[in-house]
Parts: C-alpha cells; structure tokens; sequence
C-alpha cells in the first residue's frame, strides 16, 4: 500500500515526519510519503457560528485529492484546525469507511489545548494514533470494542492516550486482509 500525507494549511512538519515514519510500521507492506505541496483549508469548510472547520467539507477535498494522485492507494490529510461534524462538539479525525481518503486534527492533540505544559512526545503519540485510526477506517475497519486498541473510539483525549497505537489481534488480522484483497 501507498500513503500520501496531506497538509492543509500550516501543519508543524516535524509531526508531519514522525507520522509518516510510524505509518510504515503500523501498516505490513506500506510505502508512505508527504505529498510535496500544501494545500489551503477550504473556505466553505469554515462554520462561523461555531468557529470550527467542518471535517466532512475537508474529507471531501482530500478525496479529491485521492483521486488525482494516482500513485497512492490511500492519502490522509492533517489539518490544524478544530474540525467537527454537525452531530458532535469535535472530532479528531474522519475517513471514508472503506475508502481512499482519511483526515486528522492535530488541533486538540496539543497537551497545551487541555491547560497542560507543551510535550512533543505526547503529542506526536496522539498524532499517530488518529492517523492509524483514520487509515484503519480507510480498510473498512469499524470500531473496536477493545479500550486498547487503535480502533477504539475516542470521544475524549483520555481515551486517545489509553488506547495504543497497534491494533488488537482481531484489527490486525482485518487489517492483513483488506491489504490482501486491495
């Protein structure tokens, strides 16, 4: 499988980097680059009422996207924006289930954004997580009953930073055929 990432809008590059490195990993077989340009957040995608981006308006411009770049089966965008769908507060991410394209918020993956001291460490680790999650949706993976396994849905960032960044045994083995059957 190849990965393109997506930045849309000023995304730090460093995260950008450690996100690729540990998509290799978490995926057998997979290729992952950065796509060279950045794109602009779309304007229409900004909700002024709740001073929040709507994810589903940015997924459908990073599935644009995933169809004309030819030579990834997958792209994940990561945007820097607080991103929502109408029915929820937040999310940290959305994907086509099963599909092409996946995006992530680093927005509420800063420790600084819940009143805690800057920690690149944790914030990369959160990072992965939802883009392993996102790309995992990308498989046809659902979500997982497991608290501890990537899949699991985070309805908070407690639950982002219990979980891990693998997935359980019954994932990983979902995940070994959606590769196969690509």
């Amino acid at each position: 499988m190849r990965i393109g990432i997506l930045r849309i809008g000023k995304v730090d590059e460093d995260v950008v980097e450690r996100i690729r490195e540990s998509l290799t990993m978490a995926f057998p077989e997979t290729k992952c680059e950065v796509i060279a340009e950045n794109s602009e957040i779309p304007e229409e995608a900004f909700d002024k009422l709740r001073e929040q981006y709507r994810s589903d308006i940015i997924l459908g411009f990073v599935k644009r996207q995933a169809e004309k770049e030819k030579t990834f089966n997958r792209v994940l965008g990561v945007v820097d924006a607080d991103i929502f769908v109408p029915r929820l507060n937040f999310v940290f991410g959305e994907a086509e289930c099963p599909g092409k394209a996946a995006l992530i918020s680093l927005w509420r993956l800063r420790p600084e954004f819940y009143g805690k001291k800057p920690n690149m460490e944790i914030f990369v680790e959160r990072s992965v997580k939802e883009a392993i999650h996102e790309l995992g949706h990308t498989l046809g993976l659902e979500h997982c009953v497991n608290p501890f396994c990537v899949m699991y849905f985070s309805n908070s960032i407690f639950e982002t930073d219990r979980k891990q960044s693998l997935f359980c045994s019954k994932c990983f083995l979902k995940v070994e055929n959606a590769m196969k059957m690509r």
